[in-house]
């Protein structure tokens, strides 16, 4: 009988050690999952300007009259998507892609460099965290924005091609969705 109560005492103590271990167990995954889920998703949507003018004497051409057209169509699919914020980079082109959209929801371009894409993402991780962006960018610096968002890395996009839209969702891990669509008339 006096060996049954140092054996019970020594399974108590056992027990009470496990059920500590699980405790903190339990309070570090909690944590970590409620660390996870207070981050928001940004959503970013990415078109490479529209139609331009094609022009070899100009390195800054207007958009076409094809160009306008697609960015009227923006307007027409995003108007509603809860856009916060639209960049284009310093060029006419991308300038004039998102400028219908940007009159019509009321907001201001953000101008940004084309050659600076940490620039853009520091901005939009630090200043539009779990909000919708718009951009509008160029064949080469398009797939690369994604790629830094977290998604996949896609070719550059033909010359020949204005109407791919890019929808890529942050989630919360920093992980990246992409949907790739098109939109407007299709381009020659």
């Amino acid at each position: 009988m006096t060996d049954e109560i140092p054996e019970r005492r020594a399974r108590f103590k056992t027990a009470l050690v496990f059920l500590m271990l699980f405790g903190v167990l339990g309070a570090v995954v909690v944590f970590a999952y409620l660390s996870i889920s207070s981050r928001p998703i940004t959503t970013v949507i990415l078109v490479r300007h529209a139609e331009k003018i094609i022009d070899p004497n100009n390195s800054d051409p207007d958009l076409g009259p094809a160009g306008q057209a697609h960015a009227q169509e923006l307007v027409r699919i995003l108007s509603d998507a809860g856009i916060y914020a639209i960049y284009a980079t310093q060029y006419k082109r991308t300038q004039e892609t998102v400028k219908p959209l940007a009159d019509k929801l009321g907001l201001p371009v953000v101008q940004v460099n084309s050659k600076n894409t940490a620039e853009l993402l520091t901005q939009i991780r630090s200043q539009h965290r779990g909000q919708v962006i718009f951009i509008s960018g160029h064949n080469n610096t398009v797939p690369e924005i994604i790629a830094a968002l977290g998604g996949p890395q896609f070719p550059t996009i033909p010359e020949s091609e204005y109407d791919n839209l890019y929808m890529v969702t942050v989630y919360r891990t920093g992980k990246a969705k992409v949907v790739k669509m098109k939109y407007g008339n299709p381009s020659q």
